[in-house]
Parts: C-alpha cells; sequence; structure tokens
C-alpha cells in the first residue's frame, strides 16, 4: 500500500513539473485524457447551460402524449467526431435544425471556462456542421512553431494561432497586406521571420526602410533592390512600376488568343506562362510607411506624391505581374495625406501588433473586422510579437511571431545569398554588400529575371 501511495505521489509530482516546464508533453501525457472525459461528461449539460440546444420537435411531443411519456428533452448538437491533437481537442458537431453557426461562435468564453481549457475557437465547415478547436494550454507563451512545415513559393509559415494551428503568409492568395504596431510590439521581429522565411524561395526581395537602413541592412545580401531614405524610396518605386510595365508586355505577347488555342492556355499573370519567360515574383518590404508620406516643404510633398501614387499603382495592378507589398508602420491613417486610405482598401491581409490607442486599431480593422479592434488594444505588452491577424473576409485570430533573432535570420540571408535575383530596371538600387559576406565559399550563379 505505501508503494501505490509513493507512486501516486511522483507521478501527481511529474504531472506538475511538466504542466510548469513543458506543458505540451504535459497535454501529450495526461492532459488530453483528462480533458476527452471531461467533454464528455459534461457535454449535454454545457450544451444545455450555453443555450446550444434546441426543443424537441412537435411529432416527439405528440408521440410523448400518445405513449403517456413525459416531454422529451431539448437535443444537443450531435458529436461527428471528437479527434486530440498536440495542442488540444477538436470536436465536430452537426447542428440541429434552427441552429446557427454564430451561437457557438458568441458562446466560446462560456464553453472554454465550462469545459476547463484554454481557448474555444468555433468556425463552420459547412452547412450544418461547426468545428471547435480548443486549446488546453496557452500555446502562444512559449512559441514552438512544428518542425518539417511544408512549404510552397510566397507561402511561409510566421507565426503560431492561438488555437494551436501554423499562421501563414500566403503572398498568393492575399497579395498586399498592412502590417501595424508600436514601439516594441514584435512588429519588426515579423518582418524579419519573414524575410528569413522568403530567402530560401525564388522570390526577389525588394525593400524600402527610411530609418537609414537598420532593420533591412544587415539582410542585404539577399535583397535585389534595398532604399534607405525617401528620396532614393521614390526613384525605386517609379523604377519597380516601370518593371512592372514591362512584365505586362511579356503577358501580353504570350496570351496569343485564338479560336484553336485552350482555354487552360491562355494566361492574364505571371503564373501561366511557360517557365523559360516567367519572372521570379518580387515582394517589396516597406518599412515606417509614415516616413515616406511626412512632407516639410513643397518638394517633399511633390516627392511624397510620386510614392504614394507609385505604391497604389503596384497594389491595384502589381498582383498579376508578381508583385506583392508588404507595408508595416505604426499608424496607417487618413493624416498621412491623400491616397493613403487608397493605398489601405487595396491591402487585404491586415496584421495589428500592440498598439498605443484604439485608434491606430481601427485604422487596421475598423472597416473589415470590428471585433478585432478591442483585442488588438488588450494586448499584453509583457507578450512582444503577439498580434491580431486578419484579412477582408471579416475572420481574424490571435497569433505570436517566434522570436527570429537578427543573428539567425542575417545568417539565412547569407547562406541564400546565391538564389537573389537580377532585374534590370532595379540594377541602380542594388546594396552594396559587406566584405565578410562576399569571401567564403563561391554559390552558384544568381537566377536573372531580366532575360524573359
Amino acid at each position: 500500500m505505501t508503494a501505490l501511495w509513493v507512486t501516486l505521489l511522483v507521478v501527481l509530482a511529474l504531472a506538475l513539473e511538466l504542466r510548469w516546464l513543458r506543458p505540451t508533453w504535459y497535454w501529450m501525457t495526461f492532459g488530453v485524457a483528462f480533458a476527452t472525459v471531461r467533454v464528455l461528461i459534461r457535454y449535454r449539460s454545457v450544451m444545455d447551460a450555453c443555450g446550444l440546444t434546441v426543443p424537441p420537435s412537435r411529432w416527439r411531443l405528440a408521440l410523448a402524449r400518445v405513449i403517456n411519456r413525459p416531454v422529451p428533452e431539448a437535443r444537443s448538437p450531435r458529436i461527428l467526431r471528437l479527434r486530440p491533437t498536440a495542442t488540444g481537442l477538436v470536436l465536430r458537431l452537426k447542428l440541429r435544425p434552427g441552429q446557427d453557426a454564430f451561437d457557438f461562435s458568441a458562446s466560446s468564453d462560456r464553453l472554454r471556462h465550462s469545459f476547463a481549457l484554454h481557448n474555444v475557437v468555433s468556425r463552420e465547415i459547412r452547412s450544418g456542421v461547426v468545428e471547435l478547436r480548443m486549446t488546453g494550454y496557452d500555446v502562444l507563451k512559449r512559441v514552438r512553431m512544428p518542425v518539417g512545415r511544408p512549404t510552397e513559393v510566397l507561402r511561409v509559415p510566421v507565426a503560431l494561432r492561438e488555437d494551436g494551428e501554423v499562421h501563414y503568409r500566403d503572398f498568393r492568395q492575399v497579395p498586399h497586406a498592412l502590417n501595424v504596431g508600436a514601439t516594441k510590439s514584435g512588429k519588426s521581429v515579423y518582418q524579419r521571420t519573414l524575410v528569413a522565411g522568403l530567402a530560401p524561395q525564388n522570390v526577389a526581395l525588394v525593400g524600402v526602410d527610411c530609418k537609414n537602413g537598420v532593420e533591412l541592412s544587415p539582410l542585404a545580401a539577399r535583397f535585389t533592390a534595398l532604399a534607405d531614405n525617401p528620396a532614393a524610396a521614390a526613384e525605386l518605386l517609379a523604377a519597380l512600376v516601370q518593371y512592372m510595365g514591362r512584365v505586362y508586355q511579356v503577358i501580353r505577347a504570350e496570351q496569343r488568343i485564338s479560336v484553336s488555342l485552350p482555354d487552360a492556355e491562355i494566361t492574364a499573370d505571371i503564373w501561366d506562362l511557360p517557365a523559360h519567360l516567367r519572372p521570379v515574383p518580387v515582394v517589396l518590404l516597406v518599412d515606417e510607411v509614415a516616413e515616406l508620406a511626412l512632407a516639410a516643404n513643397k518638394a517633399e510633398e511633390a516627392r511624397r506624391d510620386r510614392i504614394v501614387t507609385d505604391l497604389v499603382r503596384l497594389a491595384q495592378l502589381g498582383r498579376a505581374a508578381g508583385i506583392h507589398l508588404e507595408i508595416c508602420g505604426q499608424r496607417f491613417g487618413s493624416e498621412l495625406g491623400k491616397g493613403i486610405t487608397m493605398l489601405r482598401a487595396q491591402l487585404t491581409g491586415r496584421t495589428a501588433h500592440r498598439v498605443n490607442d484604439e485608434t491606430s486599431a481601427n485604422m487596421a480593422f475598423g472597416d473589415i473586422a470590428p471585433d478585432a479592434v478591442l483585442a488588438a488594444v488588450q494586448i499584453d505588452k509583457e507578450r512582444p510579437g503577439t498580434a491580431v491577424a486578419g484579412d477582408s473576409s471579416g475572420g481574424w485570430s490571435r497569433i505570436r511571431a517566434p522570436h527570429t533573432t537578427l543573428r539567425r535570420a542575417v545568417d539565412i540571408c547569407n547562406a541564400h545569398a546565391y538564389r537573389t535575383p537580377e532585374i534590370l530596371e532595379l540594377d541602380a538600387f542594388r546594396p552594396e554588400l559587406p566584405a565578410r559576406v562576399l569571401v567564403g565559399k563561391v554559390q552558384p550563379k544568381a537566377t536573372s529575371a531580366s532575360a524573359f
């Protein structure tokens, strides 16, 4: 008997230590079993308490009267599947007639408390089927990205969502995005993680960093073009617009629309061009966009108008030419001048790190997801890198990027410097590399994007 008690105490001590030091291990060894039992036992009472049941149908009431039985109880949604994951549980439910997926989204907080889990996120799978993704612990406390993530061109894993899933920055699905956040909110780390994820891919990186290049210059080995002041940025953006026009000429020449040409071979963007003619996609990263929109005199005002006009053109027309925008700043409102709201309307993806006021959050989400504004304001300053990510569809989620050090990002960019393509229009803006990057093993010749 004494040995049994000792064994139980050792197991309890081990469970407590795992819960504190290794929450993932605790969940996989103890937590998932306890949570599964708890959800199944409490399911009917929780659904009833949260108002997620429906009254019995008329034929059931009539049958109860005929056979002199008690009135049937209200019916809960039917469980289709309960699946454990490395971070929580996935509960898939079949809705009863009269129920709506919004009811489960509105009751997510009550479900979280009732099932004693860390977080519950609801989403509609298809008509009549709702999936509840429940996390057993705070996955954003220590961000650990899954190993062996499959990557595609222009699809980069940049953060972890609060439901335990990986958050991807997919430029093919969301061509342009806005990233706002206050100082020390983790905005630069997010951008650094994005660059490190794009470096191994066949992509041209173009940067505009008006803080004298302190953010992007260390990563210059992987950049095709880089501007570190507003004057250079104006010339760089004009050259990029010129390059975009040349790409459209190639697309136009290769369309060859005729009666005999199959529909599948007609293209209106670079992705259906033959491989030997297809230019590499371009990702334009703009850091501190407000510096491009500020003007102190007439000359700077004229330059500012050219910059904003070119950015709007790239946002409106660049997707088919393979040009994508990632714009970062602390604020992005109408006070930056004319054309700013037009540019913001073209930025489908929205990411808001910790902001200093509600107005800044409204600039990102006020026109697409008002519910996300409150979530962005409530981000804890003790958790840099935490953000709210959404898009024009109105959906949003909390995310947190892993802490990618500048040293690691520099090493990745230097290791893949040979992948940096050459673009004829941007040759004048090619960054000068430090001597330590040029010395070393000879890398394969860079891919040329001008020969198409």
